[in-house]
């Protein structure tokens, strides 16, 4: 029940950068999983006994060394972004794909300050989620942007919050069937009070403070309710639509004008949300070969200062 209220709280009641085919999937889960009597779950620690797998740490080792070695030679570190966008990785469901914002902001500050790291990756596959957190994560990468540039791929879908995290990198990248946009905010509400009249249930508030009652939802929802709810959801939507504009270079108006539409491939670069087509692997291929480029003239002029070095030694 403890992750069920987690969830629920992630769902309603607050603006959510999100697309609404999500949301929907994400409100049908909520309305059965609260109609359902679950008795089937594993008591708490169920999922660690107490035994060490050292087979399972070796292949987490080999995979980190991997990793490590191509970073070496390639000098490009790819950061995934994918499913559900959530504020705290105490959010993070195991059995969902989800990225959290404080965990990216983690692994981006090391890169950054990882002198190996040339160039960073985001891998963005994401429909979006929490509008808490989504904004300060975008001013943290433009700003990090500016110390090594960091290139958002989306492979294959960069959509509402995740098109923000986009929008905030040096550039972005767009396939022929990738998808970015949905630059808008929505909000949704669950509301149970026939459902518990149904059950013979009747649920008492007593509160005190005029807005401590606001979106109960064991209570028909108040014209008060929807003004707050509103409100939420109309804040939110000033702050998406102007960082998009500031990040992209364009104006608060031309991107209200886009109406939360989704955009694929080239016509994404049209409307001036990505930068260039590519398919996701030459993108960062290409970026590879840049990142050598750059090592071999780094190298050259420093054998260069070094041979003008020894020749004034030499006259002396």
């Amino acid at each position: 029940m403890k992750h069920h209220l987690r969830a629920s709280g992630l769902l309603f009641n607050q603006p959510l950068l999100l697309t609404p085919d999500m949301l929907d999937l994400g409100v049908r889960w909520a309305n059965q999983a609260m109609n359902l009597n679950i008795i089937n779950l594993a008591p708490a620690g169920a999922a660690n006994l107490g035994f060490y797998d050292d087979e399972s740490e070796d292949r987490a080792n080999m995979q980190a060394e991997r990793e490590r070695a191509a970073l070496e030679s390639t000098g490009v570190q790819v950061l995934p972004v994918h499913g559900f966008l959530v504020s705290r990785g105490a959010h993070v469901n195991v059995c969902e794909t989800m990225t959290s914002y404080e965990g990216l902001r983690q692994q981006l500050r090391q890169a950054v300050t990882d002198p190996m790291v040339e160039r960073i990756v985001l891998d963005i596959d994401t429909p979006g989620g929490s509008a808490v957190g989504a904004f300060e994560l975008a001013a943290d990468i433009r700003a990090m942007a500016q110390i090594k540039p960091i290139t958002g791929i989306v492979n294959f879908m960069a959509y509402s919050g995740g098109y923000l995290i986009g929008a905030a990198c040096t550039e972005l990248v767009v396939s022929q069937t990738s998808g970015v946009g949905s630059v808008g905010v929505i909000a949704s509400h669950m509301e149970r009070s026939r459902q518990l009249e149904t059950s013979g249930v009747k649920v008492t508030t007593v509160y005190a403070g005029a807005h401590k009652n606001d979106l109960n939802p064991n209570e028909p929802l108040t014209d008060q309710s929807i003004r707050v709810l509103n409100d939420l959801v109309q804040e939110s939507y000033q702050l998406f639509t102007s960082a998009v504009a500031d990040y992209r270079g364009m104006s608060v108006e031309a991107v209200r004008a886009t109406e939360a539409g989704l955009y694929r491939g080239q016509s994404g670069i049209n409307v001036g949300f990505a930068d260039r087509l590519q398919s996701p692997q030459d993108a960062v291929d290409d970026l590879s070969r840049a990142v050598a480029q750059s090592r071999m003239q780094r190298q050259g002029s420093r054998i260069g200062l070094r041979a003008s070095a020894m020749n004034i030694q030499a006259r002396l």
